[in-house]
């Protein structure tokens, strides 16, 4: 395999070392990836995409950085990185440990006590390959729930216009959310978190060691419960990282109440990814709110 021979050379000026071997390795449904072996005996992970955003991989490797500021949880080192790729520490796979979920639960809470001054981020970034809107209104730096609702779910709903997935049923349930969504979330107010964004089973792994690692994010500073929600839209998370967690970083009273909210940004944005597939699950969503 060869890359193209601009990237090439970039790789080799910056790590000093010649590219020996390039493998295809699984990278995720976007971009292709590949392990390089280079002549000095280091390995790295390259992801490679020529026709996504022109700042995609720079907002991954801003979030991966941002990630790595509490020092709490194991996060791919950023090599190098411009428009087309992102070259980070290679970390190979191993089997998760017989402790594994509780070591995870116990890390993110821990990641989630590094504060932000305000909800959102200095820029916005990617869910998926949509846009996720954070850099907050003067209204809504230190108002999570406006955040919430304008950033996230008005946002979602305004590509879902643009998607011809607006129907008026959706119109009605999400201008229905704009007047109870105060009610919904009060009550449990905290600082901004620093978030993952979008932790499901594919952006989690084991390293050789079987300790968790945390991959590909959609980084901004929310509530944490956001976070957790999203883990639970697909599964792949044990019991234990849940205990863990609460034992950690105990959760307010009513989270289980809140979690669908959290889960509809997901479910909107799965919306605009992949089609009317997700259309009845965020109208269930939204009705067992408006009920």
């Amino acid at each position: 395999m060869k890359l193209n021979s601009q990237i090439e050379q970039k790789i080799i000026q910056h790590t000093g070392s010649e590219i020996i071997i390039i493998k295809p390795v699984a990278g995720g449904c976007i971009s292709d990836a590949f392990k390089l072996e280079m002549k000095s005996g280091e390995s790295y992970f390259l992801k490679l995409n020529y026709i996504v955003a022109d700042d995609m991989f720079i907002k991954e490797a801003h979030g991966l950085n941002e990630l790595r500021k509490p020092a709490v949880i194991r996060i791919p080192t950023v090599i190098l990185f411009e428009n087309s790729f992102i070259l980070m520490e290679y970390i190979e796979t191993g089997a998760k440990t017989k402790n594994f979920f509780k070591d995870f639960g116990r890390k993110f809470a821990e990641l989630h006590k590094f504060k932000g001054r305000s909800f959102g981020f200095y820029e916005d970034n990617f869910i998926g390959s949509n846009t996720q809107r954070n850099i907050p209104g003067n209204d809504e730096k230190d108002d999570w729930i406006n955040f919430f609702y304008t950033k996230r779910l008005l946002a979602q709903y305004t590509l879902a216009e643009k998607n011809d997935y607006a129907t008026p049923e959706l119109t009605d349930g999400i201008l229905a959310l704009e007047k109870i969504i105060y009610k919904i979330l009060a009550g449990n107010e905290e600082h901004p978190s620093l978030l993952h964004g979008d932790l499901w089973s594919g952006n989690y792994m084991a390293d050789e060691k079987g300790a968790p690692v945390l991959i590909d994010p959609a980084v901004y500073y929310g509530h944490r419960e956001a976070d957790l929600a999203m883990t639970k839209l697909f599964g792949g998370f044990k019991p234990e990282f849940y205990s863990a967690y609460n034992e950690c970083y105990p959760l307010s009273e009513g989270y289980e109440y809140r979690e669908d909210i959290y889960k509809l940004y997901h479910v909107l944005n799965h919306l605009n990814l992949f089609g009317k597939g997700y259309y009845n699950q965020a109208m269930s969503i939204i009705k067992s709110y408006i009920k």
